[in-house]
Parts: C-alpha cells; sequence; structure tokens
C-alpha cells in the first residue's frame, strides 16, 4: 500500500530527476531510491506555520513537492538541531528541518540524507559547516546565501548551491520564508553542524 511518506519520497526524487546540474548528478546517480521505511512519531513545531506561504511561493516545477509537503506536514517528524541557548526563542520559532531519508529519517540510508529545511522571514542562520558535503536547492526565492568570506547572494528556486566538506555558510531570508530541500553525503549523517557565526542581541 502507498502511504504519503512514499508519495513524498518520490515527488522528492522526481524534482532532482528534473533538474539538469552535474553537482547534483553527481549526488544522486548512486542513489537507490528503494529504501526501507522508518517508524517515527510526528513532531509539530512552530516553523510549519510557513509551509502553506512557502507552498505558494514555490514555482511550478517545484510546487507539487512543496504542496505534498505542506499538506501531510502534521504526520512528519521535524526536528531541530539547535536550542534556545544557541540562537534566541525568535530563531526557534522560524526554524526547522525534516530528514526524509538518511540515518534517522523517514527512510533508512546510511550513504546519503536528504530532506528540507524551513527559515521564517527575517532569519539569520549564521556560518556554519560541517565534515558532510551538502547541496541545498531552495524551492523559494528570495533568501540569501553566503559560503565561505564571499559575500551574501540572492539565490533563486531551483538554483544548485553545492558547499564542500568543512566550508562555512550562512543563509538569510527576506520578507518571506524559506523552504530548500538538502542533500548530505560523505561525513556523518547525523552530526552537529560547528557554528562559527553569531546572531546579535537585535536578531534575537
Amino acid at each position: 500500500m502507498t502511504t504519503i511518506f512514499d508519495e513524498l519520497l518520490w515527488s522528492f526524487r522526481d524534482y532532482l530527476a528534473a533538474l539538469d546540474d552535474e553537482t547534483l548528478r553527481g549526488f544522486t546517480g548512486g542513489i537507490d531510491w528503494s529504501m526501507s521505511a522508518r517508524p517515527l512519531q510526528p513532531n509539530q513545531l512552530a516553523c510549519l506555520d510557513h509551509l502553506d506561504r512557502a507552498a505558494e511561493l514555490a514555482p511550478p516545477q517545484a510546487r507539487p513537492l512543496a504542496g505534498l509537503l505542506a499538506e501531510h506536514r502534521h504526520a512528519l517528524h521535524w526536528g531541530q538541531t539547535y536550542t534556545t541557548s544557541d540562537f534566541g526563542q525568535r530563531f526557534i520559532d522560524n526554524y526547522c528541518w525534516l530528514e526524509l531519508f538518511g540515518t534517522r529519517g523517514h527512510f533508512a540510508n546510511d550513504a546519503i540524507a536528504g530532506g528540507f529545511l524551513i527559515l521564517g522571514p527575517n532569519i539569520l542562520y549564521p556560518d556554519h559547516h560541517h565534515v558532510a558535503e551538502e547541496i541545498y536547492i531552495p524551492l523559494t526565492g528570495g533568501a540569501e546565501w553566503r559560503m565561505a568570506d564571499q559575500p551574501f547572494r540572492l539565490r533563486e528556486a531551483g538554483e544548485v548551491i553545492h558547499h564542500a566538506t568543512g566550508v562555512n555558510h550562512a543563509m538569510r531570508t527576506g520578507n518571506e520564508p524559506l523552504l530548500a530541500l538538502y542533500l548530505w553525503r560523505g561525513g556523518p549523517l547525523a552530526e552537529r553542524s560547528t557554528v562559527t557565526g553569531t546572531i546579535s542581541e537585535s536578531e534575537h
């Protein structure tokens, strides 16, 4: 019997398959999509309030995936890496992620993790890095991304953003929320990122 989790995984796969990017193909070419399901309890967080708007903002190619995620948000196990002591309550209320597959996701995969990140409007996710190599693909436009010592740069929905192992990166949103797809490989798939940036008191 097909479940909503199966539908979400297939929609995730189909969205990636439609993108023409060499780096992305290197990430996804070896994925075995016949993954074993892992039973997880739903976990609801405040950031899910942004999903309806994110689904509205998603361009046509991403809208089926974003819409499916928004429709079934309450069945999914959402998580947070940080606490209020890290970045303050405002950040925590406007940040969360969902691991669809990986070492702790709805589907088991020890080689690669994939899922979604939500950031609310006017949020800075400060500089951080991790061992795992990473790809982000914004499903909504309007957010700015920074890597290493480069300045922030506006990224559009559907762009493939690659972070090599150990490279600092940061994101910040404008007046609209961000919904982004992510992939991790080549390192501990449940590792807590090392944060090197800060959020000022005015951003808490």
